[in-house]
């Protein structure tokens, strides 16, 4: 199923930048010549003389910006890939008057979750000739607007990449705004969807409380994550929908609180454990609280999924790496982060581009969930 996007508005073709501006331009790459000895570096004049185009049709391709055919830009990119040209990272700033950095915003306990994220989002800034910038903050900060405002003066970054809970700063987003700063966000709120990428997380956590169900499960847990999250709100949603469709009541002292990290479901996992009446099921909201999870209960002597269910969300790499391989919902991760980063750069490029993409979730069911214990 592929990705869904929704645009933001009308397209409009301009003039990509000339990388030829204020003269000919310092290539990272080696021309090498009949003998097999390195004559001069490639330059965006090679590139377009080989490819029978102008530079300004070459700079167009590298950019992926409008008004080229598909032909010239296949020529354009073989000729490209055989004289290995790479443009400048300083050329290209003082030819466009961009900096090609792009900055992406953080604060998540989850390691596993980021590095997903990271990566995806480095795909697409490589993939046009971009860098990426991690910027670690504190997203409950009273001086977090102010340090991302000084981190876009000083680096004069052309876009960000927010990830949650920094995805719903109100204040901050209103900043980048007057600051004229593009930005795409990562499962952000309805009210601040308009670059970026979300997953139907509701139904998502929904489909895996049914198939519980379908296993005998009837006291079925959830450990929450931090409130400041999105995605808190809407997997805790989506437990109570699937319970509902599964016929089954909500019992309030089976939903506990977590912080998205693994020593967070550990001792949640405890909590409701150490109940009269304790759940056969516990679902998660991230994979790390669910590895929290599975570690408390062995630590108990019990086993995973004999005495006790256990589920995720997210599907990182540590839900492959533990044992028992944990059931989760995939939400792809890396994916999300790529396109995120796609429809930033289309948005740095024009205002008037970029969207909201919807990915599709699936059930990845392991060894960490069975039927419920007789």
């Amino acid at each position: 199923m592929a990705p869904q996007r929704r645009a933001r508005g009308a397209a409009h073709a301009r003039d990509g930048h000339n990388e030829a501006a204020g003269g000919r331009l310092a290539e990272s790459a080696a021309f090498p010549g009949r003998t097999g000895r390195t004559m001069a570096r490639v330059r965006i004049e090679d590139v377009a003389e080989e490819a029978g185009v102008s530079m300004k049709t070459v700079s167009r391709v590298l950019n992926e910006e409008p008004n080229v055919s598909e032909s010239t830009r296949e020529r354009v990119r073989a000729v490209v890939e055989r004289l290995k040209y790479r443009p400048h990272p300083s050329a290209r700033v003082l030819a466009g008057r961009k900096s090609y950095l792009v900055a992406m915003l953080y604060d998540n306990p989850s390691s596993n979750y980021l590095m997903e994220v990271e990566l995806g989002v480095l795909d697409a800034c490589q993939a046009q000739h971009y860098n990426l910038m991690l910027a670690p903050l504190v997203y409950d900060a009273k001086d977090i607007v102010s340090k991302v405002e000084s981190l876009v003066v000083q680096t004069r970054v052309d876009g960000v990449v927010l990830t949650p809970p920094i995805t719903d700063d109100a204040a901050l987003l209103a900043r980048l705004d007057e600051l004229d700063i593009p930005w795409a966000s990562i499962s952000p709120r309805e009210e601040n969807r308009r670059i970026g990428v979300i997953v139907d997380e509701p139904s998502a956590v929904a489909e895996m409380m049914l198939h519980l169900a379908s296993l005998g499960h009837r006291r079925i847990a959830h450990i929450r994550g931090h409130a400041a999250h999105g995605a808190s709100a809407w997997r805790l949603a989506g437990y109570r929908d699937g319970l509902a469709q599964a016929g089954l009541a909500v019992d309030e002292t089976l939903v506990v609180d977590g912080e998205f990290s693994y020593d967070s479901g550990f001792a949640a996992t405890n909590r409701l454990l150490d109940l009269p009446d304790p759940p056969t099921a516990i679902f998660a909201a991230n994979d790390d609280m669910a590895a929290g999870a599975i570690g408390a209960i062995c630590e108990r002597g019990l086993s995973v999924p004999g005495d006790v269910s256990v589920c995720g969300f997210d599907d990182t790499p540590i839900a492959r790496h533990i044992y028992p391989a944990l059931t989760t919902v995939r939400q792809p991760t890396r994916e999300m982060g790529r396109l995120a980063g796609v429809e930033l750069l289309k948005a740095i490029r024009d205002r008037d581009e970029g969207g909201i993409v919807t990915v599709p979730y699936a059930l990845q069911l392991r060894r960490s969930t069975g039927p419920r214990p007789r």
